[in-house]
């Protein structure tokens, strides 16, 4: 009898133990729209608003920031903003977006894509409080922040509070990569002088553009930051739900994947998975041996990433209905890798196997673009010479020792 109690209760707490765990591990993050409903609106309160957001803007159990701030008695929600994809999701990437009015409240909406990137005077008229709640992913090329700059200059020019409503950063507050855009190479795609991986939440990136005067003019901003989120935290473990982001993000973990191939995807010379079931995680190209390929990857030996032959026909895009052999990559630890690094491998291993594929004579007309998202012309001009990896690797994996140093007064997150 003693050795079943004992049993028992050796049972219950190893049970007990492994639901703590399991809490700690999901430990649930509430964001700021939730933070700000908590409140009660008290920052909104007899102020006309307008919100910039997305469907990405949802508390916890996925409701629309859009129709929390409608239903809230105490705002005056007076205006919809929508950025790429627009406010509600219903348009394709690199759409132009034309106002209307949104169908489920009526409140007039205003496209932040296309021809007007920057709100107007005539589309802040009758606005008090700008409000922006958009998941962002945690790179720079990524045109969410790009637009939240744009507004929050636009704000301070006509004079309107601007509230940003904090997310967690997919990629965490911890992980830095890539060169910092550089004068010249300043774009819709690179509007700011920060690296690649910049390593802050959306709240704290706002913070820091406003403190540093990197915008033009700097904005009466208040942030409401989250509750429970840490900085070491990747998205599964904050224990919220993730929207797509935009059509080929669409779970978290892709924002790593993005990283590791969205600038070579520009030269569309490569298939990186776009048009495929698996965006951003294949290398891919016609009549190529994927075997001899991923044996020369794999030989590298690298930490927190392995790879995979595969073979596959996209349904739709520049590819579609190609037969495409390629590599699969496979992030185990993204702690242990610089995700920047990854596509220059790649291309590094394809050219010693494949070299009289001309990429810069295919991929030309391409190169602008690629060195906007790049932030610079240094990695173009340095790594196409040779096609090694080494060449570009001290810009990549750059230590970015002031822009640390800069943004950690800025932390709202430990």
């Amino acid at each position: 009898m003693k050795i079943k109690i004992s049993l028992s209760i050796i049972i219950i707490l190893t049970a007990f133990l492994n639901n703590y765990i399991d809490a700690q591990v999901h430990e649930i993050v509430s964001t700021g729209i939730e933070v700000l409903r908590d409140d009660n609106f008290d920052i909104l309160k007899n102020k006309r608003v307008g919100l910039i957001t997305n469907p990405t803007g949802v508390d916890s159990q996925l409701k629309s920031t859009i129709d929390i701030l409608f239903e809230a008695k105490e705002v005056n929600l007076v205006a919809l903003f929508g950025p790429e994809h627009g406010a509600r999701g219903n348009s394709y990437a690199g759409d132009d977006i034309n106002n209307f009015k949104d169908e489920k409240t009526g409140i007039p909406v205003f496209s932040l894509y296309g021809k007007t990137r920057k709100p107007t005077k005539e589309m802040l008229e009758n606005i008090d409080v700008l409000v922006f709640d958009i998941q962002d992913i945690g790179c720079r090329s990524y045109t969410y922040i790009s637009t939240m700059g744009y507004a929050m200059e636009a704000a301070a020019e006509y004079g309107i509070e601007f509230v940003v409503l904090d997310r967690p950063n997919p990629l965490g507050g911890l992980k830095i990569e890539g060169p910092i855009a550089s004068d010249g190479y300043i774009s819709f795609v690179s509007a700011y002088p920060i690296p690649y991986v910049y390593g802050l939440t959306i709240g704290e990136l706002a913070t820091y553009l406003n403190e540093e005067k990197i915008l033009k003019s700097k904005c009466k901003l208040t942030v409401v930051p989250m509750k429970g989120w840490k900085r070491n935290m990747k998205y599964s473990d904050t224990g919220l739900k993730w929207v797509l982001t935009s059509p080929h993000i669409p779970s978290s973990n892709i924002a790593e994947y993005y990283v590791c191939t969205g600038i070579i995807g520009e030269l569309q010379e490569f298939n990186t998975g776009i048009g495929y079931t698996l965006p951003f995680q294949l290398f891919g190209h016609e009549n190529i041996n994927a075997d001899l390929l991923v044996e020369k990857l794999n030989n590298l030996k690298l930490s927190g990433i392995t790879f995979r032959p595969i073979h596959y026909k996209p349904f739709y895009g520049n590819d579609s209905g190609k037969n495409i052999d390629g590599v699969q990559l496979y992030i185990t630890d993204s702690d242990r890798i610089n995700l920047m690094s990854i596509q220059f491998l790649l291309l590094q291993e394809f050219h010693n196997l494949y070299p009289d594929i001309d990429i810069i004579q295919n991929a030309e007309s391409r190169f602008n673009m690629f060195d906007k998202v790049c932030g610079t012309d240094q990695i173009k001009l340095l790594f196409f010479e040779n096609y090694n990896y080494n060449d570009i690797k001290q810009l990549i994996e750059s230590d970015n020792i002031n822009y640390k140093k800069a943004i950690r007064k800025y932390f709202l997150y430990n």
